[in-house]
C-alpha cells in the first residue's frame, strides 16, 4: 500500500492506494505502518480531483476506488455514491435505499467507517 499526505483547503488529507485503486482518503496526516509514503500518479490525480471538487469545479469523481468493508457497509457506501452533488440524504433515506428501512443506526455506523471520505460522500 502506498500513501501520501497533502495540505488542502480543509486541512491535511492522506490518500492511500492499493492494487491500482484508491483505498482511503483520511482527514489529517496519517502514517501507515507497513505502507510506503510515495506520491503515485493515481494518488496525485486523486488530490487534483478532490481539490477541484472542493473548489466547486468538479461534481463527480473519475477514479478507481476499492473500499474495504463488510457486505452491509459496501451496500451503504454504494448507496452514498448515488447522492447527487449538492444534495443530502438522511440515514433513514439510505437505509430505505438498501432495503433495510429500520437499519438507520447501522447506516450511521457504516457511514462513520467510510474509508474513502469525500470521494464517497
Amino acid at each position: 500500500m502506498k500513501y501520501f499526505s497533502y495540505k488542502s483547503k480543509i486541512g491535511y488529507l492522506t490518500i492511500s492506494e492499493g492494487e491500482s485503486a484508491i483505498t482511503g482518503v483520511e482527514f489529517g496526516k496519517v502514517l501507515h505502518t507497513g505502507g510506503v509514503e510515495e506520491e503515485t500518479p493515481l494518488i496525485k490525480e486523486a488530490i487534483q480531483q478532490i481539490s477541484e471538487y472542493l473548489e466547486g469545479v468538479r461534481r463527480d469523481f473519475q477514479l478507481p476506488i476499492q473500499p474495504s468493508g463488510t457486505p452491509f457497509q459496501m451496500k451503504v457506501w454504494n448507496s452514498l455514491k448515488n447522492i447527487p452533488y449538492g444534495e443530502t440524504r438522511s440515514y433513514k433515506d439510505i437505509a430505505e435505499s438498501i432495503g433495510k428501512p429500520k437499519a438507520y443506526r447501522a447506516v450511521g455506523n457504516a457511514n462513520n467507517r467510510n474509508p474513502i471520505s469525500i470521494i464517497i460522500p
